[in-house]
């Protein structure tokens, strides 16, 4: 059977914490911020944990 390979494409969006949890960039942060409002893009500048329901195929995709 051959090993399972990293999705290299979620492997660079997403990092693993030293205790496990994943990291991630919010969405809509990219282009078009002259209209949001600085509120909003401050918020949407941190990082946020995976959402518990697409944990489990984010792991499968790092091969964890």
């Amino acid at each position: 059977m051959h090993k399972m390979k990293t999705d290299r494409g979620a492997a660079k969006r997403i990092a693993v914490t030293g205790s496990g949890r994943l990291r991630r960039r919010k969405a809509f942060r990219s282009h078009l911020l002259e209209k949001k409002s600085s509120v909003r893009t401050r918020r949407l500048a941190r990082e946020t944990e995976v959402a518990s329901a697409d944990r489990r195929a984010v792991r499968r995709l790092l091969g964890r």
